[in-house]
Order: C-alpha cells, then sequence, then structure tokens
C-alpha cells in the first residue's frame, strides 16, 4: 500500500511538472479618464527590455521572446503630471507581485539617447517629450517563467500619453488596461477619431513670471510668438513677448545659462533640417545679444531638426507647431 501510494504521489507530481506554464495576464487602471490610441500584439516575435539607463553607448537590456503586447493610450490628465501617472501604476505592479528593474525620469534614463533606443509606438498614438518622460520595466517570475512590462510616460500640453509592453515567453498572454472614458477590449480608434494634437498656440503673451514658471518646474519653455516660414533661418522682425521675457529672466543673474535649440517639421532630410534648426537658434542667439544686450556666455544654440516634434507633421498645423525655438534651462546658480 505504502509503494501504491508513493507511486502514485511520483505520477502525480510528474503531471503537475509537465503541465506548461500558465499565459500571463496583467490587469490595469489608468488614473483619470482616456482613450485607447492603438493596440498591437505580436505573436512569436521578441522584445528588447531596457533594464538600465543609456551609459557608455548603449541601455542594458533583457530580449524577452514571446507574445508582445502594446497599448498606447491618451489621457485626460488636468493637474497630474508624468510622476503621479507613473507612480499609480507602479503602486499596482507592486500589488500584483512585479519587481521593479529600472524606474528613471528623462536625464536620468539617458534622455534623448534612450528615447530612442526603446521601442516605441509612433505620433500621434504615442507623444514622448524629450524633456518629461518617465519609463518603468518590471519582472514577474511565475510557474518558472518570466513576464516583462514596461511602461513609458509623457505628456503634451493639454493630453498625457502611456504606452504598455506586455512581454511574456508563453503563449496566450493577456494585457487588460482599462481607464474612465474607454472600457478594456474597445477597438482602438483610427487617427481621425484622435482629432488634432498639436500643442495649443500661446494665446496671451510670455511675460516674465509665466517664463520664469516655466524654466524651474519644467526646465523648458516653448517662445511660441517666433516667426520662421518653412525652410528660412530668418527670424521676423518682431517685436516678440518671448524674448523679451527671455532678456528680463537672464538680466536678473549673469550666472543664468540657457540652451536655445531650434525644431523644424520633417520636410526634407535630416541633415538639412539639423542645420536648419540649429541655424533658426542661433538667430534668435543673435537677436538677444543685438538688441537686449545678452551676453553670450549666458547663451548657446543647438538643433534638433525634426527628431522632437511636438506635434504629427501630417497637417499644416501640425508643421507650424514643430518649427519652433525652445529655450532650455541650464543652470541656476
Amino acid at each position: 500500500m505504502t509503494r501504491a501510494r508513493a507511486l502514485v504521489g511520483w505520477i502525480l507530481a510528474a503531471m503537475v511538472t509537465a503541465l506548461p506554464a500558465r499565459a500571463l495576464d496583467l490587469d490595469l487602471d489608468l488614473p483619470g479618464d482616456g482613450t485607447l490610441t492603438r493596440q498591437i500584439k505580436r505573436s512569436s516575435d521578441s522584445y528588447e527590455v531596457p533594464i538600465g539607463p543609456w551609459s557608455g553607448g548603449f541601455a542594458p537590456g533583457v530580449t524577452v521572446k514571446g507574445d508582445i503586447t502594446f497599448q498606447a493610450w491618451r489621457l485626460d490628465t488636468q493637474g497630474q503630471s508624468t510622476l503621479s501617472i507613473l507612480s499609480d501604476l507602479a503602486n499596482q505592479l507592486s500589488a500584483a507581485g512585479y519587481e521593479t528593474l529600472l524606474r528613471c525620469a528623462g536625464r536620468e534614463c539617458g534622455g534623448f539617447d534612450f528615447r530612442f533606443s526603446t521601442e516605441v509606438l509612433s505620433a500621434p498614438d504615442m507623444f514622448v517629450d524629450l524633456f518629461d518622460y518617465r519609463f518603468l520595466s518590471a519582472r514577474l517570475n511565475e510557474n518558472g517563467a518570466a513576464g516583462y512590462v514596461t511602461i513609458l510616460v509623457s505628456r503634451s500640453e493639454r493630453a498625457g500619453y502611456v504606452q504598455i509592453v506586455l512581454a511574456d515567453p508563453r503563449r496566450g498572454s493577456n494585457l487588460s488596461v482599462s481607464a474612465g472614458k474607454t472600457p478594456s477590449g474597445q477597438p482602438s480608434p483610427t487617427t481621425e477619431d484622435i482629432g488634432d494634437t498639436s500643442p495649443p498656440r500661446q494665446e496671451t503673451p510670455l511675460d516674465a513670471d509665466a517664463l520664469q514658471d516655466a524654466l524651474v518646474t519644467r526646465g523648458h519653455v516653448i517662445l511660441d510668438d517666433l516667426e520662421f516660414a518653412t525652410g528660412d533661418s530668418a527670424l521676423g522682425n518682431g517685436p516678440f513677448s518671448s524674448l523679451e521675457a527671455l532678456a528680463a529672466f537672464l538680466g536678473v543673474d549673469p550666472e543664468r545659462r540657457v540652451a536655445l535649440v531650434g525644431h523644424t517639421d520633417a520636410t526634407g532630410g535630416l541633415d538639412v533640417n539639423i542645420a536648419l534648426s540649429r541655424d533658426r537658434a542661433r538667430a534668435v542667439l543673435e537677436r538677444l545679444v543685438a538688441a537686449y544686450d545678452i551676453p553670450r556666455n549666458q547663451l548657446e544654440a543647438q538643433g534638433m531638426g525634426y527628431l522632437s516634434p511636438v506635434a504629427p507633421n501630417l497637417t499644416q498645423a501640425g508643421r507650424e507647431a514643430n518649427r519652433r525655438v525652445e529655450a532650455v534651462l541650464l543652470n541656476t546658480e
């Protein structure tokens, strides 16, 4: 009898061991009202999960082969920062048993290099502000296999954006995300359903207080009233209230420094647009020096071309929004 029981126990244990690992299901609730802008599920594919910030020319990662699910969401996030959005989702992952591998923000992650080294759904489905994004990767070990999740959070002037990726070596994994306005499982809307994602133009003149607040709290500000035509680096005659405000900000403390960063629309090649955007930034620099007596050692000029859009280049309004110069605060000491 004892031997028979032992045999039955061995058979049952072998059956349990032989059972395939259960597919990973993940349920998340987004904070606030939201709209699912895109969903992609790739079976028997691979995804590189970043597990460290960009350093030495690369971001360390883990390659996961299996079911890869992408979802992008646009959120109505009045009063919510990227930090609060990511913290809410991170708490849900922790409660579900996930171990955080990497959590970083913007420059901590590696800024531009990190953003373009990881896979991100394209605009207008997902928007990433290089100065205001947060990233998290996490792992769940279950039934002898590890599933991974990454979350990328950013925002525009009017909305928050969240990309969630579920990467699992098992087949049949399910990512279920819900938000106030779009129940989980609703079909992805088309681009026409999303509407215009261009940031609003400055409706009132940018005064010194508003400019300082933007530089101190966000680290950068769009000089929104500057005028550039397509393919032209010449700055309009003005006067421009944004330059008056920036000059006032710099004039208070000679130790304050800003980088003027030019941006273009996507008309033409990258090299041409990098040069054009740099020339636009230099034109602004020269105007600040000549018209407002700002010392050159408080300024520098750089160009990003079309690599950091604030709106889709599919419409005239979007292209106009992307032709811009931003001031980036370098120090306040």
